[in-house]
C-alpha cells in the first residue's frame, strides 16, 4: 500500500503546506511550520472490525434536553432557556471586556442552584480569582476553584470530581503534552478543545471555554473550534460605555440570534431587563442627526439611537467613520441618497455612531440611518416621538418627511 504524503501545518495560522519552509507564506510567521502525521487510509489500516452503530428513523420522538437555569435571566435567554448537560460552550470577547467577571458570576449562580461547579483558571492565580469573588460578593458561593494549564491534570481532576459544570479560562492557555507546540498555537488550541469537548460528551459535564479574540473580532485559533462546540457566544461592548452585550452566534439548543444586555457596575455585571430604556437614557431634547431605530434582537424589540454628524471637509477624500454599523452599508446608503434622492454628500465628512456600544446588523436600520444623515445634513431635528424601521408602510410619516425634504 502506498504511504500517504506528510503534511506541514503552520502553528500560527493553520495554513497547510506541501513541504517545510522557514516562513509561512500565509501569515508571515517564522519557524512556525511543523510536520503532522498523515492519517491512515484504507480498510486494513483500521485493524479490528468495528461494531455496528444503532440507527433510528426521523420519526423517532426524543425528549427535549433538561436545562438548569442560573437565575440570571439575560444569560438564560442567550443559552436558550438554561444550561444543557454535556454541552460545550465557547465564550469570546475583547481583553478586559468582562468575560471572567461574567463567568464567575454565572458559575456562582449555578452553584447556588445546587449544581457542582468547577472554575479552572489558566491566566490568573487562585488568589486573584478569590479577590474578584470578594469584590463581587461571591465568596460564599460553593464553587471549587483551581489554577492549572496542564490539560492532562485538568481532565484527571474533572474525571474524579464529576462536576455538573466546568469553566476553563481560557482555552488559549491550555497545553497538551502530546502536542509539540507552544500554548495558544493552532495545534494546541485544536487538540485541547477536542479533548475537552469529547470529555463533556462522554461524561455528561457542561463545559464553558473562554476564547481570546483577534483584532478583527474573531475568536483566536482555528475556526474548527467553533464547529466543535454546541454554542458560541460573543461578549461585546465599548471600553467607554458601561453596557455589555452577550450575543449568541451559534446555538444547537436554542435561537442563534438572541442577545443579553448587562451593565458594568462597581459590583460586577448587572442585568438590564429593558435595553431600550437603557440605550435611550441619555437622549434629551430633539437634536439634528439623531434618529431612533426600532429593531428586533432575537425575540424582543429593541430601540436604539442612531447618531450622525455631517460637516464640511477640507480633504480631497471626505472621511467616512462608522461605529456599530458596517461601513459598506453606510457607503451604499450615501450612494442611494445621492443617486435616487438627489442629495449630494460630496465634500462632506460623515460620522455615524450607534449609541450605547450596540452593533446593528439588521437591514431594517437603513431607513433610520438615512433619516439621521438627512437630519444632520439639513440641520433639522426629527420629532422625538418618531422611530424608524424599513418595515414601515411606504406612505408612513417618516417617508413623507424624507420626500418633503428632498422635493
Amino acid at each position: 500500500m502506498s504511504r500517504s504524503a506528510p503534511s506541514f501545518t503552520c502553528t500560527a495560522c493553520g495554513a497547510v503546506h506541501r513541504k517545510w519552509a522557514g516562513k509561512c507564506d500565509a501569515c508571515g510567521a517564522w519557524n512556525s511550520i511543523v510536520e503532522e502525521a498523515p492519517l491512515s487510509s484504507g480498510p486494513k489500516s483500521l485493524g479490528a472490525k468495528g461494531r455496528s452503530i444503532p440507527l433510528t428513523d426521523l420519526a423517532t420522538e426524543e425528549q427535549p434536553p433538561p436545562r438548569a437555569a442560573s437565575g440570571m435571566e439575560e444569560l438564560d435567554r442567550v443559552l436558550g432557556g438554561g444550561l444543557v448537560p454535556a454541552s460545550a460552550i465557547l465564550v469570546g470577547g475583547d481583553p478586559g471586556i468582562g468575560k471572567s467577571t461574567l463567568l464567575l458570576q454565572a458559575t456562582a449562580s449555578f452553584a447556588r442552584k445546587g449544581l457542582k461547579c468547577l472554575y479552572i483558571s489558566g491566566e490568573e492565580a487562585a488568589a486573584q480569582v478569590r479577590m474578584r469573588a470578594q469584590r463581587l460578593g461571591l465568596s460564599d458561593a460553593p464553587v471549587a476553584l483551581g489554577a492549572e494549564t496542564a490539560l492532562r491534570d485538568i481532565l484527571t481532576t474533572l474525571d474524579s470530581e464529576r462536576p455538573h459544570l466546568a469553566v476553563i479560562d481560557s482555552i488559549q492557555t491550555m497545553w497538551l503534552d502530546t502536542v509539540e507546540a507552544a500554548p495558544g498555537s493552532v495545534s494546541q488550541v485544536r487538540a485541547a478543545a477536542h479533548e475537552l469537548v469529547t470529555f463533556a460528551k462522554r461524561r455528561g459535564v457542561a463545559v464553558i471555554l473562554v476564547g481570546h479574540v483577534t483584532k478583527e473580532g474573531q475568536i483566536a485559533g482555528p475556526r474548527v473550534v467553533e464547529h466543535m462546540v454546541d454554542t458560541v457566544l460573543y461578549f461585546e461592548g465599548e471600553r467607554g460605555h458601561q453596557f455589555r452585550i452577550l450575543r449568541a452566534v451559534k446555538n444547537r439548543f436554542g435561537p442563534a440570534d438572541e442577545i443579553g444586555v448587562f451593565e458594568m457596575t462597581g459590583d460586577g455585571l448587572a442585568q438590564v431587563t429593558n435595553p431600550s430604556a437603557l440605550f435611550l437614557s441619555d437622549r434629551g431634547q430633539a437634536t439634528p442627526g439623531s434618529a431612533v431605530f426600532a429593531g428586533i434582537e432575537g425575540t424582543r424589540p429593541v430601540l436604539t439611537e442612531i447618531q450622525a454628524l455631517v460637516a464640511p471637509s477640507n480633504l480631497g477624500t471626505p472621511r467616512r467613520t462608522v461605529v456599530g454599523l458596517d461601513s459598506g452599508r453606510l457607503s451604499t446608503i450615501l450612494a442611494v441618497l445621492e443617486a435616487r434622492c438627489g442629495i449630494p454628500f460630496a465634500g462632506l465628512d460623515v460620522f455615524l455612531n450607534v449609541a450605547g456600544g450596540m452593533r446593528v446588523s439588521e437591514p431594517a436600520a437603513d431607513l433610520a440611518v438615512a433619516a439621521a444623515l438627512l437630519s444632520a445634513r439639513e440641520d433639522v431635528a426629527l420629532p422625538p416621538t418618531w422611530c424608524f424601521s424599513a418595515r414601515f408602510p411606504s406612505r408612513g410619516p417618516c417617508v413623507r418627511w424624507v420626500r418633503r425634504k428632498t422635493g
